[in-house]
């Protein structure tokens, strides 16, 4: 497949798909008789795989790292599989604050609901009984 169709699948950019192959992200693609780049449609699953790396704050570094031990074969696996494990405790950790955020927002918006409740209460509470028009109630003795 060509860089636009690739583009168009993997929703990267043309210009993004040249600047992964240059920095090493993305392997060297195939060239036709033209010159043109051609890519494997396997491809798109190693782009995948990049953008939830990417997703879940993985450095570049740590990605051309990943992407380079990939490159090198099998043998390599230990490696890899130590920084995604390193990886995945630091996303572990983010989640963990991110709930403690959540909950604190939860907190704050359940307040916010409790109040207009109670002033939406008070405010019904003080409208005149029906049929009356405003200030023409008498007085109880």
């Amino acid at each position: 497949m060509k860089i636009g169709q690739l583009a168009k699948r993997s929703g990267l950019s043309a210009h993004t798909i040249r600047y992964y192959e240059r920095i090493g992200l993305l392997p060297l693609a195939d060239r036709d008789a033209g010159g043109r780049r051609d890519y494997d449609e396997s491809i798109l699953v190693w782009i995948e795989f990049l953008d939830r790396l990417k997703t879940t704050g993985m450095p570049l570094r740590e990605m051309l790292r990943y992407a380079e031990l990939r490159a090198e074969g099998d043998h390599t696996s230990p490696e890899r599989r130590a920084l995604l494990e390193a990886h995945r405790g630091r996303v572990r950790a983010h989640l963990a604050d991110l709930q403690a955020c959540l909950l604190v927002l939860d907190t704050k918006i359940d307040t916010y609901v409790a109040t207009e409740k109670r002033t939406h209460f008070h405010d019904h509470a003080r409208k005149p009984v029906s049929g009356d028009p405003a200030g023409t109630r008498t007085a109880r003795p």
